[in-house]
């Protein structure tokens, strides 16, 4: 699958709006649920491979910056509560 990040979230909530209307046959509700399933596998592959690219940079004691890896489940600056 080559399509923009945006564009399967759109898809996705497209497909998500169709089978939360409960109008659509059997046989389409299960073609729609599989193509979801694959956009949102697809999804979390594309933000897996951002997040291993996205690094903060952090002024260290000396007053120099330095880079870190971001992780959303590390204590970071922008996690904290």
């Amino acid at each position: 699958m080559n399509l923009p990040f945006e564009d399967a979230i759109k898809r996705l909530e497209t497909i998500v709006g169709k089978l939360e209307a409960g109008e659509t046959p059997l046989e389409e509700s299960l073609k729609l649920f599989e193509e979801g399933m694959s956009l949102i596998r697809y999804c979390q592959r594309k933000l897996d491979e951002v997040e291993k690219k996205v690094e903060l940079l952090i002024k260290n004691e000396q007053g120099e910056f330095e880079t870190k890896p971001f992780s959303l489940g590390s204590n970071h600056p922008g996690n904290q509560a």
